[in-house]
């Protein structure tokens, strides 16, 4: 006679999770395969990952894109070479500033972050390697600083939509959330100054 028997709890939480992993996957997948292009704010600022000199070609042409502003820091890999070659023979700008997803800004690099996405010629591509940690920060700053946007909708930019994953003291890329929350201090500190 055949027993029915009990599935194992490793067996049930597989069976729970998996939709759930299934979606998550489907969502990195798709994150990979657009270059984690999107635009933040119409016809102002768009982000990317690492875009090939066809991807900046394109850009260019579908987007007018005017400026790129790499966050990655200026370098001496074939990236950056094909990089640096396409912006120029395209005639847009190309701003090097260099951050890690793992460390901080400073509250001078931020404000030197503002400054650059504010008086740089638009429409502006951000990019970084995966288009996520560094460039979420930088799309938040431009949102709040410069598009005028809300905190809430600001903050999205610095999300898992985008593939940032951050969690305190378990991820690296938890610097950038840091940065963010540390600018965002001092702009609460300055609006709360009496005005003269």
């Amino acid at each position: 006679m055949w027993r029915h028997k009990k599935p194992s709890l490793a067996a049930l939480l597989f069976m729970a999770f998996l939709p759930a992993t299934l979606m998550t996957g489907i969502h990195f997948s798709r994150i990979i395969l657009t270059d984690n292009f999107h635009e933040v704010v119409p016809g102002q600022l768009y982000r990317s990952a690492q875009p090939s000199g066809a991807d900046l070609s394109d850009y260019k042409s579908r987007y007018g894109i005017r400026t790129v502003v790499n966050l990655r820091g200026e370098g001496r890999s074939a990236w950056y070479r094909e990089e640096a070659e396409t912006t120029a023979r395209e005639g847009m700008v190309l701003i090097n500033f260099r951050m890690s997803a793992y460390r901080a800004l400073t509250l001078e690099e931020s404000r030197a972050l503002v400054a650059i996405l504010r008086d740089a010629p638009k429409p502006i591509l951000i990019h970084c390697k995966s288009g996520a940690d560094r460039t979420g920060l930088a799309s938040v700053i431009y949102e709040s600083q410069i598009a005028g946007k809300d905190e809430k909708t600001a903050e999205r930019q610095l999300s898992i939509a985008f593939g940032h994953f951050a969690v305190p003291f378990l991820s690296s890329a938890y610097a950038m959330d840091e940065s963010w929350k540390d600018f965002e201090a001092t702009l609460d500190g300055l609006d709360q100054q009496p005005k003269t």
